[in-house]
């Protein structure tokens, strides 16, 4: 009986992977059998991180792309192609956060920002994808949301906003081009160890009272994410499209 979980054969696309999520779904990938691209924002941080995973023999490619420049990720695709290497599995993981405050005095800048590379970027490349995809008939993509996305957080308001358009986007995307043999999903994670989190790590007060009602009793690593992208994009999950699935500790019960 063949493995459902394998993804041997298959290219997979996930953005923002030179570290954190991103990169703990890369090496993922890589484990269950997928030839991998990586995105980052600056060659210089993308090159040693490429050349890492190589050196352990991993078939993976590193093209630098900003989320938030629609020609940077049409040239990203343009590459792609190029290469022959147009993805099967698309992980949108690049997101961003520059300010920290509720929406009443939101930044304009800011908001525009989060919104450019958190949802219309998501949108772009989701959308390049499927283009590919659907002359293909098959094809599975992975927004990565928020429990934010689902229950505004405080002090991140336009992020919470943008995460809550990103699950929308991922539902109309689902019904669009499940007919045509593509799931599209997303994950919420809850509180991850990671660069991008670091802000919520300081304030130990709301982090002790967080773990306090979280049921495992633990904030989340990389890797406890990254094997629901793999199950997601793998056979595993063929039958499963336009679903959140949050992984937070059981903080959300």
């Amino acid at each position: 009986m063949s493995d459902p979980f394998s993804l041997s054969g298959r290219q997979a696309l996930v953005t923002g992977s030179t570290r954190g999520i991103g990169l703990a779904i890369v090496r993922a990938m890589i484990a269950r059998g997928a030839e991998v691209t990586l995105t980052g924002r600056k060659a210089e941080t993308l090159a040693p991180v490429v050349s890492e995973l190589q050196a352990h023999g991993a078939r993976v490619r590193g093209i630098p792309c900003h989320q938030g420049d629609p020609a940077a990720i049409e040239s990203l695709f343009a590459q792609l192609d190029a290469a022959n290497a147009a993805p099967d599995i698309v992980v949108v993981n690049a997101a961003t956060n520059p300010v920290i405050g509720g929406l009443v005095d939101v930044d304009l800048d800011a908001w525009k920002k989060i919104l450019e590379v958190n949802l219309t970027g998501a949108l772009l490349t989701a959308r390049a994808a499927l283009k590919r995809m659907l002359a293909r008939q098959r094809g599975s993509i992975v927004f990565m949301a928020s429990v934010a996305g689902i229950e505004p957080m405080d002090g991140l308001g336009a992020y919470s906003v943008s995460k809550a358009g990103l699950l929308g986007l991922m539902r109309g995307l689902a019904r669009e081009v499940g007919p045509h043999g593509i799931r599209v999903n997303a994950i919420a994670p809850g509180l991850v160890e990671t660069r991008f989190s670091q802000a919520l790590f300081q304030d130990t007060a709301n982090y002790q009272a967080l773990i306090a009602r979280t049921p495992l009793r633990r904030h989340g690593l990389p890797e406890d994410i990254a094997g629901v992208a793999v199950f997601l994009a793998s056979d595993a999950a063929a039958w499963i499209t336009g679903q959140t699935i949050v992984v937070d500790g059981g903080g959300r019960i």
